[in-house]
């Protein structure tokens, strides 16, 4: 049996607490008590000034996919990452501010686009994100041609069938 990912949640939180209290005693006892207080305070700041940014952007973004008729879910994703950045940046924390500025630069942002999108298409299926992302690009080797012939035995209908005519 399988165990959800969520069902880890209740060590992890406070396995990250650890994390960025051991983090902030040692830039502490680096840099000093005040410029360390100063900077979690700063990076606090940025991220809730970012998150209304980035969450505004990301409604405009989706407004004008739909105006033009294009699947948002690409906008739609790009924006979900930088707020999900944001939000960890405005989690006071050395170790939560680098992995939101991690989301929010250009490269750490594409690579978690790319991952929702994997992960929606794994667990969405394919309809639902042909309508979010567009059609899916898929890689096609040309070699030999294969024919499959299967060989139709029994002549009668399948049980169950109607034998008749359509007529329109």
């Amino acid at each position: 049996m399988r165990r959800s990912r969520l069902a880890y949640l209740p060590i992890a939180f406070p396995l990250l607490a650890f994390a960025e209290i051991m983090t902030f005693l040692l830039v502490a006892s680096a840099i000093g008590t005040g410029w360390a207080l100063l900077a979690v305070i700063a990076c606090t700041v940025a991220g809730f000034a970012l998150l209304r940014r980035e969450g505004i952007r990301g409604w405009h973004a989706f407004q004008d996919a739909a105006r033009a008729g294009r699947p948002p879910g690409t906008e739609v994703t790009h924006s979900l990452v930088g707020l999900g950045g944001a939000l960890l940046l405005a989690v006071p924390g050395f170790l939560t501010g680098v992995a939101g500025l991690l989301l929010l630069l250009p490269p750490g942002r594409i690579l978690a686009r790319r991952g929702v999108e994997r992960f929606a298409q794994r667990n969405l299926g394919g309809a639902v994100t042909g309508d979010l992302f567009g059609p899916r690009r898929v890689k096609v080797y040309s070699g030999d041609p294969v024919t499959v012939v299967v060989p139709d035995d029994d002549p009668r209908p399948p049980a169950g069938a109607i034998e008749g005519e359509i007529v329109r």
